[in-house]
């Protein structure tokens, strides 16, 4: 306990709230460079494509955002946004730490994921171009399970006591 007391809550906090920003923006940059990297190949046989790639190739970002909206609302409930942060005690860091691993760990794996299922939905574009409907239908199932982690996140720290 006295490893924690040194470190404090608001530290234990922010700890949290930087996680889920930064695993989130790190597993969005690999799933963007994942479905790029396929889209890049595409482009080289085919620029007209280029609209539908880029769709295909931003959706792996949008967890990066989810990330940066759980760290933005985390320290605004800490109170660092008014010039008044809290005094948290352990156990309120504790609880914004936990509250702000789903999206964290959801985040990032399911950036990559989605990465990876995009890059699969731009081969489907280069053999089957009147099918990419059906690849950006594979992508939003991947991108649900973000969204609970956002969910998951914000309920959390919507009820941290303050």
């Amino acid at each position: 306990m006295d490893f924690l007391n040194a470190f404090g809550g608001l530290a234990l906090a922010l700890l949290g709230a930087g996680l889920a920003a930064a695993l989130s923006g790190v597993g969005s940059a690999k799933g963007t460079g994942i479905a790029g990297e396929a889209g890049a190949g595409l482009l080289c046989e085919d620029p007209t494509k280029f609209g539908k790639v880029m769709i295909l190739q931003v959706i792996p970002g949008t967890q990066g955002l989810y990330g940066l909206v759980v760290w933005f609302f985390a320290i605004f409930r800490m109170g660092l946004l008014s010039g008044a942060a809290l005094d948290l005690t352990v156990q309120q860091g504790l609880q914004y730490l936990a509250a702000c691993l789903p999206m964290a760990l959801g985040g990032l794996l399911s950036a990559i994921a989605q990465g990876r299922v995009a890059a699969a939905s731009i081969n489907i574009l280069a053999k089957k171009p009147d099918d990419w409907a059906k690849g950006m239908v594979l992508c939003i199932t991947v991108e649900f399970y973000a969204i609970l982690s956002l969910l998951a996140s914000m309920l959390m720290i919507i009820n941290i006591s303050r």
